[in-house]
């Protein structure tokens, strides 16, 4: 949960900050840290600061993510005291990987497919755009490089219907781990609830058990949580992301 991709796009970096490590490049930067810093009290306030500082001499947002089993109990309150806001919570849920690989069953009309051009990534940054009233520049940036700078282990795919994408998911290896992560897993309303997303799941578990991989890892919402569960998914802890955002652009 908490490594950098094992390849990085081309312009973003993974540098060492003390005791944790920042990914800088993206359209968000973001804060790697351990289950516990080792630093307590004004020492953990100042690393906290240099990330949000280091961040805000660049103009961009940053995003430290936080799970139930983290150290110190006060981390949270410093990073709200130093202007980082909490997003939703969501469940960490890890699954085996062989046990989720069946054929994936989808409504009529419906057809997945692996992509990687980007005129297929745009059309999934639009999707996901109208879904979350996001800023589909900056997904389609994010996955498009990570697509580019790791073909072999990031695989996106998509469900269309009549040429529109409906849903989108990606899975992300990491070479010689365990564990596979899901991304993703966006559907558009009038779609949802006829088992498109639980297809995808059954799609990237099939990838990755065919890649050797034993367990699969996701950061689940609240809406995706319960058919993930009913899958075979368990709870490990949960994440919550903290992000700052300078002033200009709130």
């Amino acid at each position: 949960m908490r490594e950098a991709p094992s390849a990085l796009p081309a312009g973003v970096v993974c540098e060492r900050a003390g005791p944790v490590r920042r990914v800088v490049g993206h359209f968000r930067g973001f804060v790697l840290a351990p289950r516990d810093t080792g630093l307590r009290g004004a020492a953990l306030d100042r690393l906290i600061a240099a990330q949000r500082d280091h961040f805000a001499g660049r103009g961009e947002s940053v995003e430290w993510k936080v799970r139930e089993h983290d150290a110190p109990a006060d981390l949270t309150r410093r990073l709200r005291a130093a202007g980082f806001v909490p997003g939703e919570t969501q469940t960490v849920l890890v699954g085996r990987a062989a046990g989720l690989a069946s054929e994936p069953v989808l409504p009529d009309g419906v057809k997945l497919r692996r992509v990687t051009e980007d005129t297929d990534l745009r059309a999934i940054a639009a999707m996901e755009a109208e879904v979350w009233g996001s800023e589909p520049a900056q997904l389609h940036g994010f996955l498009a490089g990570q697509v580019a700078a790791a073909p072999d282990d990031v695989a996106v795919l998509v469900a269309e219907a009549d040429g529109e994408v409906v849903s989108a998911a990606w899975l992300v290896l990491a070479p010689g781990s365990a564990f596979g992560g899901l991304r993703g897993g966006t559907t558009l309303p009038a779609w949802r609830r006829r088992g498109i997303y639980q297809a995808l799941v059954a799609a990237r578990a099939r990838l990755a058990v065919a890649r050797g991989v034993e367990y699969l890892q996701v950061d689940a919402s609240s809406d995706s949580t319960p058919i993930l569960v009913r899958l075979g998914f368990r709870a490990a802890t949960t994440a919550t992301s903290y992000v700052w955002t300078p002033p200009a652009a709130r």
